[in-house]
């Protein structure tokens, strides 16, 4: 395991993370919303962490309508914590490919990174509250390499 110092704080890097729980996820709970371009809106609702397991349930809006619709459980693992993602576009239609697989690469104080298992369109995913503790970061790279970054504001 090494340290490694980023974005103003310090995490270990390590592809497992033994001792690791739900309850290091704590500071992502509440409702995070902001603008993800032009009229998009996107709003995530993390729960608390409880008996070993974490959620989501995320919305995208422009103007007066939902375009999309997701779902997030990160659970715990003997190797530390894999997260699964599953999407739906308006009308509850599952969006192409199904239900994503991800495992931990990295957690810190305020910081953790997914690292895709299952071949779907998300190669890394990060969640941070860098610096503002009102400000939620998502840092996405797409399977074709894209990446993409996304700050939302506490309510």
């Amino acid at each position: 395991m090494r340290l490694i110092v980023g974005l103003g704080f310090f995490f270990f890097a390590s592809s497992a993370v033994a001792g690791v729980t739900v309850q290091d996820l704590q500071w992502m709970s509440g409702t995070w919303t902001g603008s993800v371009g032009g009229p998009v809106k996107l709003q995530e609702n993390w729960t608390v962490p409880e008996a070993g397991s974490i959620q989501s349930l995320v919305r995208m809006t422009a103007g007066d309508t939902t375009t999309m619709v997701e779902l997030i459980v990160v659970e715990e693992i003997d190797e530390g914590l894999q997260l699964h993602i599953q999407q739906w576009d308006a009308g509850y239609v599952p969006r192409a490919g199904g239900a994503q697989r991800m495992i931990m690469e990295s957690i810190g104080d305020g910081y953790v990174k997914f690292k895709d298992v299952s071949g779907g369109g998300i190669k890394t995913l990060q969640y941070s509250r860098p610096g503002n503790a009102s400000t939620f970061v998502i840092d996405i790279v797409t399977a074709m390499g894209q990446p993409m970054k996304i700050e939302l504001q506490g309510d």
